[in-house]
């Protein structure tokens, strides 16, 4: 009965911290993370026939290398200082067919065409943004893609004060 109830646990979606969108057919890619600059921009290539190719990410003010199959009409989104891309949303088939990344500041770009069963993505804890991609290719695009996210390694402007930091306002009131 234990070896049940732990298979159970270990192979329901919600022990899954990482999820694919897609049918999740093909060769496996994930991106490298990069421990020194957070997302910077994205670079979407979509072929003539709607399908979502490939996808590059920049991190400080390096490409990084193309995840997916080479061809396609690339389109770039840059982000500005302190924007993050916090929220995906989607549409597969057999393969990837449009991708919208959202902003924390209300920006969005869109690539390709909405077109087959859709899906949303977004972080599970408040203040986490797109760290990496992962998924899966075939001979003609990104079949699966499944999204890392983390917290920034920039701090925002925007923190509460330490606890020393508290500390000393209070000395010097």
């Amino acid at each position: 009965m234990l070896l049940w109830l732990t298979l159970a646990v270990l192979c329901s979606t919600a022990c899954w911290a990482d999820q694919m969108y897609g049918n999740a057919r093909g060769t496996y890619f994930s991106s490298t993370p990069d421990n020194t600059n957070d997302i910077s921009g994205i670079r979407v290539s979509v072929s003539p026939i709607g399908i979502i190719r490939s996808v590059q990410l920049r991190y400080g003010s390096n490409w990084s290398r193309i995840y997916g199959v080479s061809g396609g009409r690339a389109q770039e989104f840059l982000l500005g200082p302190d924007e993050y891309i916090i929220g995906l949303v989607g549409s597969h088939r057999i393969y990837i067919r449009y991708l919208v990344v959202y902003t924390n500041l209300g920006r969005w770009a869109p690539f390709g065409k909405e077109s087959g069963y859709t899906f949303t993505a977004s972080p599970s804890d408040p203040g986490k943004i797109l760290t990496g991609i992962f998924g899966r290719i075939q001979a003609l695009g990104i079949t699966g893609i499944g999204l890392k996210w983390d917290y920034p390694l920039s701090v925002p402007p925007s923190q509460p004060p330490t606890t020393a930091q508290n500390k000393e306002k209070e000395k010097t009131s």
